[in-house]
């Protein structure tokens, strides 16, 4: 009788208990949010930037032997650009990025962590400004090794920094780090998407060091809603 007693109880109990955990449902409620509020933001700066008003001289290409046909576009807080994107495996040699890896690997990046070594594309969101020319110069738009830029591709806005710096005329480059945080293929060879992605560089705000992805995040939501916002 015992027996029988405390299996009516705990059936009873099991009746009476909540089906879900009260612990996981912010969970549940809350992944969709954020990315809900992700998307949002990407379309949002898109939609900023759906004009152009170039602030270069001349166009670029998005790749050798291609015709020149990006501008930088500019606006009172940020320069921008679409582009494809191509892969920067440059800087620190590591598994993924490295000579073997890379016919055009080379160890340098054009800016360096606070501890005087040369970048690492597998670790680093960074994106590639073209070498000043006639065509434009970075530097006289508040753009320098360290600014933060929100790139953005299908439906997905990321974070990364002014890392290195491209050929003169050609546009569209970010590294192994930044493509693979939007799900772009980050092979150096293979590599890369032909699709558009939009680089929006914030001026005269930089991180330091460079190499503190967490400050570059931090930085670039804060500075992209307020792009956004602004009339």
């Amino acid at each position: 009788m015992r027996v029988q007693s405390l299996t009516l109880a705990a059936a009873s109990a099991a009746l009476l208990a909540p089906t879900t955990s009260p612990a996981t449902e912010p969970v549940a409620r809350t992944e969709p949010v954020v990315r809900h509020e992700a998307e949002s933001l990407a379309a949002d700066l898109l939609a900023k930037v759906s004009k152009c008003k170039p602030v270069s001289r001349g166009r670029y290409r998005s790749d050798d032997g291609k015709r020149a046909t990006v501008p930088v576009c500019g606006t009172r807080d940020a320069v921008f650009w679409k582009a494809d994107m191509d892969i920067d495996c440059d800087g620190r040699p590591g598994r993924r990025c490295n000579r073997r890896t890379d016919p055009l690997f080379s160890a340098a990046t054009a800016f360096q962590q606070s501890d005087g070594r040369h970048l690492s594309a597998e670790r680093l969101p960074y994106i590639v400004v073209p070498t000043p020319s006639r065509i434009w110069n970075y530097r006289d738009h508040g753009v320098r090794g360290g600014s933060v830029a929100a790139v953005v591709h299908d439906g997905q806005v990321r974070y990364a920094v002014v890392g290195d710096v491209g050929p003169h005329d050609i546009i569209g480059e970010a590294s192994y780090a930044t493509a693979k945080a939007l799900g772009i293929r980050p092979d150096p060879i293979g590599g890369g998407t032909d699709a558009e992605v939009t680089y929006i560089v914030f001026k005269d705000e930089r991180v330091q060091p460079i190499e503190d992805q967490e400050a570059a995040v931090e930085l670039g939501e804060r500075l992209a809603r307020k792009f956004v916002d602004a009339k």
